[in-house]
C-alpha cells in the first residue's frame, strides 16, 4: 500500500512551502481485533455451477502463486524493474490460459506508461503579464516558483482573473475559468490564513483554468529557499502528460502592473468578501522549459471477460490490485525497508502480492463454464503504488475501455494477514454497494468472513490506494483492506506469512460480490453528499 495521498500533495506544497513528493511515510493502524461480527442470515442455495467456479479459489492455489510472484528472484517488484516485468509476463500468461482477451493497448495484455526524470529550467522559464503598455515579465529564477503540475509543451496564454478576499474554496470550485489564468491573492500570514489559501488554491486548480498564480506575500526567505528547490528532478507519468500549472509569484514581482488597474494587494487580503478581476485586461503568457534526464517505462497488465448479455457487455466491473513493492532493503535509519541479517529482499508478500493473486484467483473462478456474469469484468493489475498510484492515475487519465461504462471497482490492498474472519471493507458508506456487500455476505455464512467498515477512519485509507483514482472519476468502489502489520514494507513480509486459507475465504466472498454487481440491472448508485465530496469536489473527474 502507498503511503502519501495525492489529494493532500498541494496543501502540503503551499501550507509548508516545499516541493511536491509522491513518496512519504505511511502511519500504522492500530492493530486492535475488530469485535465478533453478528452471525450470518441463512439464504438460498446458489446455482450449482457458480459454487464449482467458486471451489476453485483454494488455499493452496493462492499459496503457491503468491510464492511465484513474492520470491526472491522477483527482488521486491520495484517500479520499475526486472521483476516487474516478470511479475507483469507471468500474469499474463495466466490470462492467456484461462481464455480472457487481452485488455491492454495495440491487441497486447500490457498498458506500459512512461516514467521521465525531468529537470526544471527556471532561468529559462518565464511568466509575462500585460496590460496595455504595461508590462510584468518575471523568470522563475527571480520572482516567481514552480509549485505543482505539467510543464507544457508550449506556451500557456490566457485572460486573467484575479481572485481573492473572502473566496472559499467551495466558490472557487464554481468559478467559470476555463481558458483562463487564474490569479488568486494567496495569504501566509498566518497557518489559519495559510491553510484557507491552500484549500482555495487546490479548489481553483479542480475549476480546471489554464494555469494558477499564486499571488504570494510569503516572507522573502522563505520564498528563496523553496525557490531554489523547485530545479530538483522531478518524476513525470506519461510521454504526454496532461494538466495544468501552478506558480507561486512574488508580491513585489506584480504589485505594480496590479496596482495601475486598482487592485490594492493588501486590501485584497482584508476583504471579507470574494473579490473579483478588475474591469480593465489583463492577459498572461507563460512559458516553462525544462529538460529531461532519464526516460523508462512500466506495465499495468489488463485482461478483459467479455459479459454475457448483448447490451450488459458494453459495462464494466473492474477488479484491481498492484503488482509491485518496494524492491530491495535500503540504508539502515532511512526509514524504509532494511535488511535483516542476509535477508535484503522486501518481498511483499502481503502488499500486495495477496492482492494480485486475488485478482488472478477471481479471473479463473470468473471464466468458468456458468460463471461468465452478464457485464464484462476487467482483471487490472497496475504498478507504481507505492511510488503515489502511478499506474492506476494512468490507466483512470488513459483507460482502455470507456471509464463511463465502468460500473463498479472492487479494489484488492493487502488481504494475507491478521484476523482469520474479519477483512475490512472501505468505502462502503459512500455508495449502495456498501449494502450490497452486506446482503451477499449474509448470504454466505459457510465463508466464516464477515467484512466490517473501516476501523482507521482517522487514516483515510479511501483516499490511499488505487481505487481513488477510479473514485474520483465517477466510479462507486469498495477497497478490501487488512491493516498492516509488523513487517509492513520490511523484509518480513514474505509468503511464508500468508494465511491463504483466511485469503480464499475473503476471494470467495469477492467471488459472489462480483456475480451479484454485474449481473443486477441496475448499477451501483453513489450517495449524493460522498459524490459531491468526492467527484464534484476538488480532485474529482
Amino acid at each position: 500500500m502507498h503511503r502519501t495521498r495525492t489529494t493532500a500533495l498541494l496543501l502540503t506544497a503551499l501550507a509548508a512551502a516545499a516541493p511536491l513528493a509522491a513518496q512519504g511515510a505511511k502511519a500504522a493502524p492500530a492493530s486492535t481485533k475488530p469485535a465478533k461480527p453478528a452471525k450470518a442470515a441463512a439464504s438460498a442455495k446458489p446455482a450449482p455451477a457458480l459454487e464449482r467456479a467458486a471451489a476453485t479459489i483454494t488455499a493452496a492455489d493462492v499459496a503457491r502463486k503468491v510464492g511465484i510472484i513474492a520470491h526472491d528472484s522477483m527482488q521486491g517488484r520495484d517500479t520499475p524493474s526486472r521483476g516487474l516485468d516478470l511479475t507483469a509476463q507471468y500474469l499474463a500468461g495466466e490470462y492467456k490460459r484461462l481464455g480472457l482477451q487481452p485488455g491492454g493497448e495495440n491487441g497486447t495484455w500490457f498498458q506500459r506508461y512512461g516514467i521521465t526524470r525531468r529537470r526544471l529550467l527556471p532561468a529559462a522559464s518565464t511568466i509575462l503579464l500585460k496590460s496595455g503598455t504595461n508590462v510584468a515579465t518575471i523568470r522563475l529564477d527571480q520572482g516567481a516558483r514552480f509549485i505543482q503540475g505539467v510543464v507544457p509543451a508550449g506556451p500557456v496564454e490566457g485572460d486573467v482573473v484575479v481572485l481573492g478576499g473572502g473566496l472559499t474554496a467551495e466558490g472557487a470550485s464554481a468559478l467559470p475559468l476555463a481558458g483562463k489564468v487564474a490569479a488568486y491573492v494567496a495569504d501566509f500570514r498566518t497557518k489559519e490564513a495559510a491553510d484557507r489559501s491552500t484549500q482555495v488554491v487546490r479548489a481553483l486548480r479542480a475549476a480546471r483554468p489554464a494555469a494558477v498564480l499564486v499571488v504570494s506575500n510569503r516572507p522573502a526567505a522563505d520564498f528563496a529557499r523553496t525557490q531554489a528547490l523547485q530545479a530538483n528532478e522531478r518524476t513525470v507519468l506519461g510521454d504526454n502528460p496532461t494538466g495544468l500549472a501552478a506558480l507561486e509569484v512574488l508580491d513585489t514581482a506584480v504589485a505594480g502592473l496590479l496596482r495601475a488597474h486598482g487592485v490594492e494587494l493588501a486590501a485584497v487580503r482584508a476583504s471579507a468578501q470574494p473579490y473579483s478581476a478588475p474591469a480593465a485586461r489583463i492577459t498572461a503568457r507563460i512559458e516553462l522549459k525544462d529538460s529531461l534526464v532519464s526516460r523508462q517505462t512500466a506495465p499495468n497488465v489488463v485482461a478483459i471477460l467479455p459479459g454475457s448479455d448483448p447490451k450488459l457487455k458494453n459495462e464494466y466491473v473492474v477488479f484491481s490490485a498492484h503488482m509491485d513493492h518496494v524492491g530491495v532493503a535500503g540504508p539502515k535509519g532511512s526509514g524504509g525497508c532494511e535488511a535483516r541479517g542476509a535477508d535484503s529482499i522486501c518481498n511483499g508478500a502481503d502488499d500486495d502480492a495477496s492482492g494480485t493473486i486475488g485478482v488472478l484467483e477471481l479471473a479463473e473462478a470468473f471464466a468458468q463454464p456458468g460463471a461468465r456474469p452478464k457485464r464484462s469484468l476487467v482483471f487490472l493489475q497496475v504498478s507504481g503504488e507505492e511510488k503515489g498510484l502511478w499506474g492506476s492515475q494512468y490507466f483512470a487519465e488513459h483507460p482502455t475501455v470507456d471509464m463511463k461504462n465502468v460500473v463498479a471497482n472492487v479494489n484488492i490492498d493487502m488481504i494475507g494477514r491478521n484476523w482469520a474472519d474479519t477483512i475490512v471493507a472501505i468505502g462502503k458508506e459512500h455508495s449502495d454497494l456498501g449494502a450490497t456487500l452486506n446482503r451477499v455476505n449474509a448470504a454466505h455464512p459457510e465463508l466464516r468472513m464477515t467484512a466490517i467498515d473501516d476501523m482507521w477512519p482517522e487514516e483515510r485509507f479511501y483516499f490511499r490506494s488505487d481505487h481513488y483514482n477510479f473514485a474520483r472519476k465517477g466510479v462507486p468502489i469498495l477497497f478490501f483492506f487488512n491493516g498492516v502489520h509488523t513487517d509492513y514494507h520490511q523484509v518480513g513480509d514474505a509468503p511464508d506469512k500468508i494465511d491463504s486459507e483466511k485469503e480464499s475465504r475473503i476471494l470467495k466472498l469477492l467471488f459472489w460480490l462480483g456475480q451479484d454487481v454485474a449481473n443486477t440491472p441496475a448499477r451501483p448508485k453513489w450517495t449524493a453528499e460522498s459524490y459531491a465530496e468526492i467527484v464534484e469536489g476538488p480532485g474529482g473527474r
